[in-house]
């Protein structure tokens, strides 16, 4: 993990995760397959790549720090399931074939990550183990998101905390403790018409002021012969609804004969 904000006696603002015990957890709880391609966000001096590597992956250490680079490129020269690529997680480019995402990720780019990884329907992202904030663990996991991009990646994606990672365990220590995080694609959730269905329930949800009844949402989609039967077993009002609840609604809404709206231009590039 690095947080960008300066810091006393660290002026990079590099925390860098030294517990053994967290990284073998991270590592086994990813499980990334021999020949598997997984991207290392933020790479540093390769604490996370090297485990990585020992499990036959194909390993992208992603760092734009000159001398982490080096190190990398040094550390890792005979390993030839490993390429180190010298490019801000800003601006790189995403790979088009499917990958996996283990990575302490710096605390300040944890949204715009998150945004670029699962916002996008296409998403070839299999399934991530990131270190983040835990404060925004908290509030990406909570069962009634407060967002609309948070609602979008956790009705498609199955966000859950596997462990809190305490200050204490990097180096050095950061203000505040971190968290395991796994991200796994939800089933279906790839369907390109159940998405268009998820985005307009979201959509019609979030611009609403206050908390609009569930079946005023399902009114602005579809007629009302189907409102109730669509709504049968969920909350009366939408911002009761989880993350399942919402994936639930989207497959039934999807099977529907009615014309959904289109996804916004931003869903559809990485």
């Amino acid at each position: 993990m690095r947080t960008l904000a300066p810091h006393t006696h660290n002026p990079a603002g590099i925390h860098l995760l030294r517990d053994s015990g967290a990284i073998a957890k991270l590592i086994a709880t990813a499980q990334p397959g021999k020949d598997s391609l997984v991207l290392d966000l933020g790479a540093g001096p390769g604490t996370l790549t090297a485990p990585l590597a020992d499990t036959g992956a194909r390993v992208l250490a992603v760092e734009r720090n000159p001398e982490f680079v080096r190190r990398l490129e040094k550390r890792f020269a005979d390993r030839t399931n490993v390429r180190v690529v010298r490019q801000d997680l800003r601006r790189m480019s995403l790979p088009h074939r499917p990958f996996q995402v283990v990575a302490s990720i710096p605390y300040a780019l944890s949204t715009f990550l998150l945004r670029r990884l699962l916002g996008p329907r296409n998403t070839p992202l299999q399934k991530a183990d990131l270190v983040v904030e835990w404060g925004f663990a908290r509030r990406i996991t909570s069962p009634h998101p407060r967002d609309l991009d948070t609602a979008w990646w956790a009705a498609r994606f199955d966000l859950r905390i596997q462990q809190r990672i305490p200050a204490k365990l990097f180096t050095p220590a950061p203000g505040v403790d971190s968290a395991h995080l796994t991200v796994r694609a939800r089933e279906g959730s790839r369907n390109g018409r159940t998405q268009q269905a998820l985005w307009g329930l979201l959509a019609t949800t979030y611009a609403s002021k206050g908390a609009p009844p569930l079946r005023s949402v399902l009114a602005n989609l579809t007629n009302g012969k189907r409102v109730h039967r669509l709504g049968k077993g969920l909350p009366t009002n939408a911002d009761e609804l989880t993350p399942d609840d919402w994936a639930t609604l989207a497959r039934r809404l999807a099977a529907e004969d009615v014309q959904l709206p289109r996804l916004p231009a931003q869903l559809e590039r990485r």
